[in-house]
């Protein structure tokens, strides 16, 4: 990897982790306790049903010591975590293209790689992009292959956040499938707890405002994209999803009013979340099998 005129490069030049192969069983627990969460009308999945696109995301989570975790609450070492002094992490996108539902309740393996890293300079400094390649197995059957991106910043920068938010504003769609929502803190904190995420932006106002310099808590960029599958499951509940793509853009913050929407095409799915300031804070795009 070539890092030419880069900061960042030289903290990631040499740096090359190995594979990593981990084993868990989809427990039931945390897919009712999401469905819960999600105000879904029933438990999304049971023992042997499959399990709901990217849902894999409240399985194989690490929980490290409390000594290991920075002040800022993320991890401050990982397998697949960079080598750069006083790390940001933010979830940019990704895609995952799913051959075969995984189960619930069944053991299951997932094999992760690292993939590209790259640094690319940002409206608020430099900014390495790290993939991470993720082959999900079940009786040795591939079920599904993921690619998340990740950004990283060495730092706090100055990031382009509204300085107040107004909670009353609503935004509009015409688009044929809409959902609105209006995260409160007790939707991030559970959320936080379902998937082992300890990040002090989304429970500890104080410090997102202070230190971090957001207007309030961060909506979690995961929870964006589930909740926009979960509008094309309840619009089109007898579709099959075969790959998933998604963008996660500008942050969205507690008390905002969110619109969920999307439209269908022929065997696709345009989704999107916005709020009256901003008409895209995550995107995505669903294949139908």
């Amino acid at each position: 990897m070539r890092f030419a005129r880069s900061a960042l490069g030289p903290f990631v030049e040499s740096w090359s982790p190995p594979p990593v192969t981990e084993d868990d069983v989809l427990s039931p627990a945390p897919v009712a306790a999401l469905s819960a969460v999600l105000d879904l009308p029933g438990p999304a999945a049971g023992p042997d049903d499959p399990l709901p696109p990217l849902w894999h995301w409240l399985h194989f989570l690490h929980w490290p010591a409390q000594r290991d975790l920075g002040e800022d609450g993320h991890p401050r070492h990982g397998h697949f975590l960079p080598p750069v002094p006083r790390r940001q992490r933010m979830v940019a996108g990704g895609r995952c293209e799913v051959t075969a539902p995984l189960r619930v309740g069944e053991p299951a393996r997932r094999v992760s790689s690292l993939g590209t890293v790259a640094t690319k300079q940002g409206s608020t400094g430099e900014l390495l992009f790290v993939t991470v390649r993720s082959t999900y197995l079940q009786r040795g059957r591939t079920c599904a292959v993921e690619e998340q991106d990740i950004v990283y910043r060495s730092g706090r920068g100055a990031g382009q956040h509204p300085a107040t938010l107004d909670t009353s504003a609503e935004p509009g769609s015409d688009e044929p499938w809409q959902r609105a929502l209006r995260p409160d803190p007790a939707l991030l904190f559970r959320f936080s707890a379902l998937t082992a995420n300890a990040h002090r932006i989304h429970y500890d106002a104080p410090y997102a405002r202070e230190e971090e310099g957001y207007p309030d808590l961060v909506v979690h960029g995961p929870l964006l994209v589930l909740v926009m599958l979960e509008l094309a499951r309840r619009h089109a509940p007898d579709r099959t999803v075969r790959a998933v793509s998604y963008r996660l853009r500008r942050p969205a913050f507690v008390g905002e009013r969110l619109l969920v929407s999307g439209t269908p095409t022929d065997g696709t799915a345009a989704l999107r979340i916005a709020t009256h300031r901003e008409p895209r804070h995550a995107t995505a795009e669903v294949t139908f099998a």
